[in-house]
């Protein structure tokens, strides 16, 4: 085995008098704790590149940066409830500028040969017709294959009963993933054109989450649920409310019905922009925690959480482009967020990847910000 790459942290961890995990439970079921749990998203690719704090010191990834600031630990495991095999990822086409690559999902995408991190312009999908999607899931979406059968033993030795770190079951995606292959029009389409072959594929992918759910169930001792579900922009989501409610939201109270019967209370998804039309049948369905909370694409956290008081929990909200404008700035919102942490069932970081705009010393003022304001003694008690 390789050496692991040895990171040393930039900063101490902040004090406190309770354990991760404990600090996490409390804070995300409205109960007093030591101090704010302390985590952040993560960054943009270029800015392993470009920041020098990154480069100075060996940090190329997220997950060596959250070692490199001393955050808290969290963790989450999953089997493979999505394509098992994927499509072989290749490019296909060049021009002197782009290059045309079929990824994982079937996408044909052109992505800029600069390196510049962006959302690619997707071309076409492999899947647009029932024929399409009735032999990809045949080839690529058996429950039953061999590759998607977790080490269960591996991952006891991984995450001990006595770990001192919240540890969260993935819970898939029910509709994101799907609109990844498809693409944003093609699921626009489909839902009109091939609605039955649309709903087929959410419920293909619920029984993927549930195969995987009691596969690793029983087996640890989770403290929450985690999902992915970028299916909303900044004027809200791309599937209709009504589809949502009745093709969506039945497969997710399934999954929450198995999450309770193992006590897990806690669920959150990964949804970017408005969800504000759907959060009433997200909470229906059973997904009470939204992260990581685009403000500019949606709102204020403190709109969602006064609206639907504790049944709500929010991670993230932390408005990005405040990060990139002064410390004057940053202090302003996170002031702002102040009664939120205190109240409870909030956890506050970046509203998405931090992005290289922000300037390295105005990051580390934000941070040393964060701990003054939410750190030990800032009465939360």
């Amino acid at each position: 085995m390789p050496a692991t790459k040895e990171i040393i942290p930039c900063r101490p961890p902040w004090r406190g008098t309770m354990t991760a995990r404990e600090r996490f439970n409390r804070q995300m079921h409205y109960q007093t704790v030591d101090r704010c749990f302390n985590m952040e998203f993560g960054y943009w690719e270029e800015n392993f590149h470009e920041w020098d704090l990154f480069v100075n010191n060996g940090v190329t990834t997220n997950a060596e940066a959250d070692l490199f600031f001393n955050f808290d630990r969290i963790a989450a495991v999953s089997s493979n409830c999505w394509l098992f095999p994927c499509f072989e990822h290749k490019i296909v086409e060049e021009t002197a500028t782009t290059s045309i690559v079929r990824n994982g999902d079937g996408l044909f995408a052109e992505i800029p040969k600069n390196g510049h991190s962006t959302i690619p312009h997707y071309v076409k999908s492999s899947v647009v017709t029932p024929e399409d999607w009735k032999r990809v899931k045949a080839e690529r979406l058996q429950s039953d294959h061999p590759g998607r059968l977790p080490d269960i033993a591996a991952l006891k030795r991984q995450h001990p009963p006595a770990r001192d770190y919240p540890l969260g079951i993935h819970c898939g995606s029910m509709i994101g993933k799907i609109r990844d292959m498809l693409t944003f029009e093609g699921l626009a389409y489909a839902t009109y054109d091939y609605p039955e072959m649309v709903e087929d594929m959410v419920e293909t992918c619920c029984v993927l989450v549930e195969d995987s759910l009691d596969r690793l169930l029983p087996h640890l001792d989770f403290d929450y649920a985690s999902g992915w579900e970028d299916i909303c922009f900044k004027n809200g989501p791309i599937v209709s409310v009504d589809f949502f409610k009745n093709v969506v939201m039945p497969r997710y109270k399934r999954i929450h019905k198995k999450l309770a019967a193992h006590g897990i209370d806690l669920w959150y998804t990964d949804c970017d922009g408005d969800v504000r039309p759907i959060m009433p049948y997200f909470l229906e369905g059973g997904i009470n925690c939204l992260f990581p909370f685009e403000v500019n694409g949606c709102a204020h956290p403190a709109e969602l959480l006064k609206q639907y008081g504790k049944e709500l929990r929010i991670m993230g909200g932390v408005d990005k482009i405040q990060l990139g404008k002064s410390p004057a700035a940053i202090k302003s919102y996170l002031e702002t967020l102040v009664p939120l942490v205190q109240r409870g069932g909030y956890i506050p970081f970046c509203d998405h990847r931090c992005p290289p705009n922000v300037k390295p010393a105005d990051y580390l003022y934000y941070l040393d910000l964060k701990e003054r304001m939410f750190g030990l003694n800032n009465g939360l008690r």
